[in-house]
């Protein structure tokens, strides 16, 4: 396992090298690029016993983000917010008062609102930044956050495609670069459960790894109805889950979380990746362009096998967990407890809420100037589940570097509410869906 972790990363690496000197000369709008942060004189983040934070993206992740982060130790204070949407920030600003009525101190002229909004919560006077936007904007708002020396904590999955993912990269190293701290809601990795497990595991005490086995299968998500008065860029981003430039397929926006895990266990990124999907019950015109089921088949640099299943259909068998097979014994991960010869061992301690550790971890290590940056572990699980949906998506076996390096860019080429996104709908209402031996996924 020693031997597959570091080619691997090596692997990764190598890759990662080539996708920062391209993401680097990537330019944010209305800021410099992360070349121009580089060459500049880099000052050290603040250190003070009051931590200022701002909040982009207003949604109902956004909004727990934000109210974990207030409930760290110390003192902090929400000060600005941005989202796409008035009603979204409104409703947010009042939840959070609600429950934080002493440390949400955001006047109306600190709410923003309009695709430039980040830029503006983040010329505030604070120290760290909330990004829980839909992922397609993440690399932008992580690549500006960065340029303004500001630290951050993100939602995953952190892009949706190929150059997103270089660009993350890139600023991953700047924010190094400059002591800055970077959290990834990949929430697993704070849960004390997964990681007493994931600990054994890695020790051999399952033997030799044979096989992970990952699931996320569900019913699916909501469905906002389009209005008369809505432009294709305002019904998209009220949908963001149904258009891969916003979502990046439900391979990448809920089952990166599995697919992590089995990264985490074996040390590294899978090399390759085979499968298949479609649509079979969420068909309709309001389902956008993603796939309804993912069934796909990693396989990692020492021969390791990871199957992975994600489905959105109503009725069937529901599941989120992660399971491995070794030569002297399984484990259901998630369930903390492994099955060898010796008997059966389960986590019995109590597991505090991940959720809130993640930013416990975070804010604690700016208030002690600790090391600590997740963007990279980030990426490389963001990056598995696109390989994925591009495997399902092509029906070929897609390579990490061929994923890594793909030059298919899913972003609009303007954001503005009378811009339209690179995928409409037909003459009928029907947006089109990939088809495996012909859609171009490189």
């Amino acid at each position: 396992m020693n031997r597959q972790r570091i080619s691997s990363r090596r692997s990764f690496l190598v890759g990662s090298s080539a996708a920062i000197a391209g993401g680097a000369a990537a330019l944010t709008p209305g800021c410099k690029n992360v070349t121009g942060v580089l060459a500049a004189e880099l000052a050290a983040p603040r250190s003070m016993d009051t931590l200022r934070i701002a909040l982009v993206g207003c949604g109902g992740r956004g909004t727990g983000a934000a109210n974990q982060a207030l409930s760290t130790e110390g003192p902090v204070e929400l000060v600005a917010m941005a989202d796409a949407f008035a009603d979204r920030l409104a409703g947010s600003r009042r939840a959070l008062m609600e429950r934080h009525t002493d440390s949400v101190r955001v006047p109306d002229e600190n709410c923003f609102v309009g695709f430039d909004a980040y830029q503006r919560a983040m010329e505030q006077d604070i120290d760290l930044v909330i990004l829980a936007t839909p992922p397609g904007f993440r690399p932008i708002h992580f690549e500006h956050a960065i340029a303004q020396g500001k630290h951050v904590f993100m939602e995953k999955p952190l892009a949706v495609d190929g150059p997103g993912i270089r660009r993350v990269l890139a600023a991953a190293q700047a924010a190094k670069t400059r002591n800055l701290k970077v959290g990834v809601g990949l929430q697993r990795h704070h849960d004390v459960g997964y990681q007493e497990t994931v600990r054994r595991i890695r020790e051999g005490q399952l033997g030799q790894l044979q096989l992970l086995r990952v699931y996320w299968n569900s019913a699916g998500v909501w469905v906002k109805p389009r209005r008369a008065d809505m432009s294709e860029m305002q019904y998209q981003m009220r949908n963001w889950y149904y258009f891969n430039w916003l979502c990046g397929d439900h391979i990448v926006e809920q089952h990166i979380h599995n697919l992590d895990v089995g990264n985490w266990i074996m040390g590294g990124p899978p090399a390759t990746a085979q499968g298949q999907g479609g649509r079979l019950v969420r068909r309709g015109a309001e389902h956008g362009e993603i796939f309804d089921h993912h069934m796909v088949e990693y396989t990692y640099a020492g021969g390791t096998k990871m199957l992975s299943q994600c489905r959105h259909m109503p009725g069937t068998w529901t599941q989120v967990s992660e399971h491995a097979h070794g030569t002297l014994g399984t484990s259901h991960i998630g369930g903390a407890s492994m099955q060898t010869a010796q008997g059966q061992w389960a986590f019995e301690a109590e597991r505090p809420d991940p959720y809130q550790r993640e930013h416990d971890d975070l804010f604690r290590a700016i208030r002690t100037d600790t090391p600590y940056n997740e963007a990279q572990n980030g990426a490389e699980a963001t990056l598995t589940a696109i390989m994925g949906r591009m495997a399902s998506y092509s029906g070929k076996i897609v390579k990490w570097e061929e994923a890594l390096n793909s030059e298919v860019d899913l972003s609009p080429t303007a954001y503005a509410w009378d811009a339209n996104p690179q995928v409409l709908p037909g003459p009928d209402g029907r947006y089109p869906v990939a088809v495996p031996g012909v859609s171009r996924v490189f």
